[in-house]
């Protein structure tokens, strides 16, 4: 993942600002500290981006992947339109508790931008609905280009959006979080439409932590730097979600990347073993050669 990366990650502020007071009224609408669904992944599953993660002698990636974590966020979906009959077959290789948050296809979002999208979205949520009940949560990345000007077009995208599906929103411009009358407009629409404000974390673009909740769900999308930072930072974020469980947190939704995503396995299994000592959970940790040597963390 190479959007926000830097060749000198030591000189970045990675201090998480504070949280938007409008953010935290929204989380007090859910009761504190019942944050029980909680899905840490990484973005892909294949070998070639995931080098070490699998024991060798692994046949299907996604079926011992889905042992290990309790969530992908699927990529693959951004590049290719993938028939119900194929999600089917993912869908039935993962266990039970396993999720997944497919990214809107990149014709809808980056191509047309939007415009004119009725019936690939159509297309896109049809084949999504064959995760069934393992289908976490949808994402829609939008172009480092797509500014407020097109608000109209995201408007009729989200209040067009099956309900079925849930929706989370990426925005990469900054123009909607720096004036102040569009922040309000875009959040208002969010929070109207039950969809979800991602927030990303990533070295480069530090401008777009806006921190701003938008219902009770937290999607963070976090990627590392390969640097020893990136520990410190997860250790950040644990801080933090700790303070939005008190708040009302009801939901998490964490996903770890790098530059080179070979790493992303090990910060997960990290971030997931603070998770469970410090929030008190008992998700799974990920067999990584470090944790498979007993070193810990």
């Amino acid at each position: 993942m190479k959007f926000g990366s830097v060749d000198n990650p030591e000189v970045i502020d990675f201090t998480l600002p504070d949280d938007h007071p409008d953010g935290l009224k929204v989380l007090q609408k859910g009761k504190p500290n019942s944050l029980t669904e909680v899905y840490v992944g990484c973005a892909k599953w294949n070998r070639q981006d995931l080098k070490g993660f699998y024991p060798r002698g692994t046949k299907d990636e996604l079926a011992y992947y889905s042992t290990q974590f309790n969530s992908i966020e699927l990529n693959a979906t951004f590049y290719n339109f993938y028939s119900p009959e194929q999600v089917a077959k993912w869908r039935d290789k993962t266990p039970d508790n396993f999720k997944f948050f497919p990214k809107v296809n990149q014709v809808i979002s980056h191509l047309k931008r939007l415009n004119n999208v009725e019936l690939l979205v159509e297309e896109f949520c049809e084949s999504q609905r064959s995760f069934e009940d393992k289908l976490g949560m949808a994402f829609l990345q939008l172009h480092n280009n797509f500014s407020p000007k097109d608000i109209d077009r995201l408007q009729k995208v989200i209040e067009d959006w099956p309900a079925d599906i849930p929706l989370s929103v990426e925005l990469r411009n900054t123009a909607w979080f720096n004036d102040a009358s569009v922040a309000k407009e875009t959040y208002d629409l969010f929070e109207k439409n039950n969809i979800t404000n991602i927030i990303t974390d990533t070295a480069g673009r530090r401008d777009l932590m806006h921190m701003r909740h938008t219902t009770t769900t937290a999607f963070v999308r976090y990627v590392g730097a390969n640097h020893e930072s990136d520990y410190q930072r997860l250790d950040d974020w644990l801080v933090r979600i700790k303070k939005w469980k008190e708040e009302g947190l009801e939901k998490l939704y964490f996903f770890v990347h790098q530059n080179i995503e070979k790493e992303s396995p090990l910060l997960s299994a990290h971030f997931i073993q603070k998770l469970n000592q410090e929030l008190g959970y008992d998700l799974k940790i990920p067999a990584t050669p470090a944790t498979q040597a007993g070193l810990g963390f």
